[in-house]
């Protein structure tokens, strides 16, 4: 009796479950994924069913994320429209394919289950951090940069174009009074000047080997890439003309320096489809690229890393060239790794003398830094995790003191 009762409500739970409406389900993703960054993923599940029903949704993430254990669960009463978000982090750019999405239902006897499958093969491109970019774009603009560690950097004299004469008012700058034209007009006249512009700026991104080496599971060709278009999008907002190079053993793209807005959409397309060759870098090849392809005086922010001093001193040459006719900014990384292990206390011998040579390492990234500048050329030696930072407070400094 029981096990005909069994069979019978058995019967009836696949019946209902198997209704023509049932549930409905998608997956709604953003139209590209910030690197590095949270994005969010929506679903929204659509209940047809005359009774509540018990949802299980398992969706296939990208195999990048190497996640095969995405489980959520829901209670969704008849004709409800239930929605929830899940939040994804990239480490790599390039295209991430999402699996079926699977909705599994069962009604309150919970004696049969029945399986729907919704979405399958969405494709969403991961692009440089965009998010981050938007985000000190708005700080920088709101006045309140030094949230974002930006620094306030006062102009050293004046690094601006004349722009017309006009009447002295309370607040102007004494020291821009015009003589010459307050004698002719017998009222005090002062200079008025506005920032000099379209200053041409390349990001220089170097694709070599060196540039493989990760940190916090992001790789520095991909903190230099997102440092690229944040900084990018900064030159732009100060009405500066920006341009991009990459190269490793040879120069591999070159985008022309542009004052246009539509540029930092041409960045990103290219920063996108960067890559490193695992080939040691040729600075000798980038010299010679650069005397071709920039005829003005640039700022060239180049993004590199050097371990040892030897490997600096062979490439030495090639920045004092560069240098000569551009403003050059060396841009590389201290090693939070050996930062890390020099804040440990040492339980042996053993450890003891690994902090040793960790110390040298890190003793080398300074020496570097101090080579570079005493033969004129600028740097910023950073954490990989402050680069966008440090670089833009670097370009606002030289804007400051006037050096492009």
């Amino acid at each position: 009796m029981i096990l005909v009762l069994l069979s019978i409500l058995l019967v009836i739970d696949i019946i209902a479950l198997y209704q023509s409406k049932g549930l409905s389900a998608q997956r709604i993703l953003p139209e590209k994924f910030s690197n590095s960054d949270s994005n969010t993923v929506k679903i929204q599940i659509k209940n047809a069913y005359s009774f509540k029903v018990f949802a299980e949704v398992i969706d296939e993430l990208p195999i990048q994320f190497q996640k095969r254990d995405f489980l959520y669960t829901a209670e969704i009463t008849s004709s409800e429209n239930y929605e929830f978000e899940y939040e994804v982090t990239p480490l790599q750019r390039g295209e991430y394919i999402f699996g079926k999405l699977n909705v599994y239902a069962q009604s309150i006897l919970k004696l049969a289950k029945i399986r729907k499958v919704f979405n399958a093969e969405q494709m969403v491109k991961v692009y440089p951090s965009f998010i981050q970019m938007k985000k000190l774009d708005f700080l920088a603009i709101d006045n309140r940069i030094s949230q974002a560690g930006l620094k306030k950097i006062r102009r050293l004299g004046h690094t601006m174009e004349f722009e017309q004469i006009k009447e002295y008012v309370t607040g102007d700058d004494v020291r821009t009074i015009n003589w010459k034209a307050t004698a002719k007009h017998r009222n005090l006249m002062v200079n008025q000047f506005q920032d000099e512009k379209a200053q041409p700026v390349y990001s220089v991104i170097d694709t070599g080997r060196v540039m493989k080496m990760p940190f916090e599971g992001l790789s520095l060709l991909d903190y230099a890439i997102n440092s690229s278009l944040a900084f990018s999008n900064i030159a732009l907002r100060k009405k500066d003309k920006t341009g991009m190079i990459s190269f490793s053993a040879k120069i591999e793209k070159i985008l022309k320096d542009s004052s246009r807005m539509s540029q930092l959409q041409r960045i990103m397309e290219s920063l996108y489809n960067i890559n490193t060759d695992f080939k040691e870098s040729d600075f000798g090849s980038l010299y010679a690229g650069i005397n071709r392809f920039i005829t003005h005086r640039s700022l060239l922010m180049l993004y590199t890393n050097f371990e040892h001093p030897s490997a600096l001193e062979r490439q030495l040459p090639y920045f004092k060239a560069i240098n000569k006719r551009h403003v050059l900014v060396v841009i590389f990384f201290e090693n939070t790794e050996i930062t890390r292990l020099l804040h440990t206390q040492p339980e042996n011998l053993s450890e003891s003398a690994h902090q040793g040579v960790a110390e040298e390492f890190s003793q080398n990234k300074v020496k570097m830094a101090k080579e570079l500048q005493r033969n004129g050329i600028q740097v910023v030696l950073t954490k990989p995790k402050d680069l966008s930072v440090n670089t833009i407070n670097k370009y606002l400094e030289i804007k400051a003191r006037g050096l492009i």
